[in-house]
């Protein structure tokens, strides 16, 4: 008797598969993709509202929305009946989690990307209509709705220049900048001079980081492997670049020192 390649070939064959991946995929049951638990999230929806509310409560008098319900409304109620409308939520998928959880780590992001646009304008010291989305998220169109080292927005200063910023929301006190995100802003300086900073709100610790990551060296000392990740290549946000108190006024861009 030889157990060999040519019987695991011929094994697979007699179940039905001329792959190995469609077995790997039959056995682990990925060929079934869950049907999306609407009332689960309206319970995540519920939890964003939750979210914006409290940071509401702790902001400055000048950083608060004056009207909650119109913005929760504009950006949760009708964004997640935009994305049902047009059948997103089925397919969302991101290493094999569910629909739910990638709708509402990527809601949170965009949530509070919004909330804090007041915030930006007050830091770059321009009014909000001058700051434009320009991230690929699309939440009407999956062929559109994807994550690229885009950043979210750009802004119009006073002097004629423009910047990028890509916001960044952290939740359980890890702070880092994927590598791919450094690479697109030394694309972007290079190919059109435009600098890219990363405005990281590290929620679980109330505290903002500025990073300009156009100016990151390859060598630099805060690059790390995130095992949490994947084995992903991330600069980590040290303490000395988090230089606003959620609980205060942010500082302003021309104040902040990034040498």
């Amino acid at each position: 008797m030889i157990i060999d390649s040519s019987y695991f070939k011929e094994y697979r064959e007699k179940l039905g598969y001329t792959n190995q991946s469609s077995v790997k995929s039959f056995f682990a049951a990925k060929d079934i993709n869950p049907t999306v638990d609407y009332q689960y999230i309206e319970l995540l929806n519920t939890r964003l509202k939750e979210i914006v509310e409290k940071l509401n409560t702790v902001v400055q008098d000048d950083l608060k929305l004056t009207d909650l319900d119109s913005f929760l409304q504009q950006n949760i109620n009708l964004v997640f009946e935009s994305m049902k409308v047009n059948d997103i939520l089925p397919r969302l998928r991101n290493q094999g989690r569910r629909p739910e959880e990638v709708y509402y780590n990527w809601m949170r992001g965009f949530v509070i990307s919004n909330y804090f646009k007041k915030a930006i304008s007050l830091i770059f010291e321009v009014d909000e209509k001058e700051i434009t989305t320009i991230g690929d998220d699309d939440f009407a169109n999956i062929d559109t709705f994807k994550r690229t080292p885009k950043a979210d927005l750009e802004i119009n200063l006073t002097n004629g220049n423009k910047v990028r910023i890509e916001v960044q929301v952290g939740f359980q006190g890890i702070n880092d900048i994927k590598q791919h995100k450094v690479l697109e802003a030394k694309k972007i300086k290079l190919e059109n001079n435009i600098s890219t900073f990363v405005i990281h709100f590290d929620l679980f610790n109330g505290q903002v980081a500025f990073v300009k990551v156009d100016e990151i060296n390859d060598d630099d000392v805060n690059w790390i492997t995130r095992q949490q990740m994947e084995g992903q290549t991330v600069f980590n946000i040290e303490q000395n670049y988090f230089l606003w108190k959620l609980i205060d006024l942010p500082p302003k861009m021309s104040d902040i020192n990034f040498n």
